[in-house]
């Protein structure tokens, strides 16, 4: 066996993956640098103006439906929240979720079938955030978008379990650890509403699977005509 420890690592991750990774990196070193002095003295408040152009505000939404009137750039705040984070942490974690789930997902799925889950992830997050809650917290980072390739994980678990014999539920393992560590985290150090985004996020993926996923269109018409 011969190991090429030469290899790039970047090879074995989806493109779409590595694109959006590096765009994440980017926007939140950008922000760094800014807030060191770099760029000017305009730069060091280059985080809060990217919060302000492009975090989902609920009140913003609940304004949209009262009006009747749905703009393109708001309705842009429903995917463009996802790029912007509250700190170097923040993104990194979303950044680790990226390229761990990214990976797996991708090998199963096709590149537009990523890319449809964490932008239907991202906008069912926001919307239910909006709709159901009335927190005065505008919501940001990518966590709604990354719970839905999570959600795309479960779906290829669950479909695997299944095709075995065995218990589906075991699928759900992973969502009920990390809501879990989410809801304990915010009992005992205080915490947002922002888990309904990522629990959102989390089914849109799932549900968002069977129809991206390789035969995914023609399994549920399948089973529609079955019925």
């Amino acid at each position: 066996m011969h190991d090429d420890t030469n290899q790039n690592p970047f090879n074995t991750l989806p493109p779409v993956v590595v694109i959006l990774t590096l765009a994440l990196v980017g926007i939140e070193l950008a922000f760094q640098a800014g807030a060191r002095g770099f760029g000017g003295a305009g730069a060091v408040g280059w985080r809060l103006e990217a919060l302000n152009a492009f975090a989902f505000p609920p009140q913003l939404w609940d304004r949209m439906v009262e009006t009747g009137q749905f703009p393109p750039r708001a309705l842009l705040r429903l995917l463009s929240y996802s790029f912007v984070h509250l700190g170097f942490v923040h993104m990194l974690f979303v950044v680790v979720f990226l390229l761990a789930l990214g990976k797996m997902v991708g090998e199963a799925f096709s590149q537009w079938a990523v890319v449809a889950t964490l932008a239907v992830s991202s906008v069912a997050g926001a919307l239910v955030y909006g709709t159901l809650l009335d927190p005065q917290i505008a919501l940001v980072g990518g966590y709604p978008a990354v719970y839905g390739l999570i959600g795309a994980y479960t779906f290829i678990l669950w479909t695997g379990l299944g095709a075995m014999g065995e218990q589906r539920m075991r699928a759900f393992t992973l969502i009920a650890f990390l809501m879990g560590i989410q809801l304990a985290f915010g009992l005992f150090f205080g915490g947002g509403p922002e888990w309904v985004a990522d629990l959102a996020g989390f089914f849109a993926g799932f549900a968002l699977s069977f129809v991206v996923s390789p035969g995914g269109v023609g399994r549920v018409l399948d089973r529609l005509r079955r019925r």
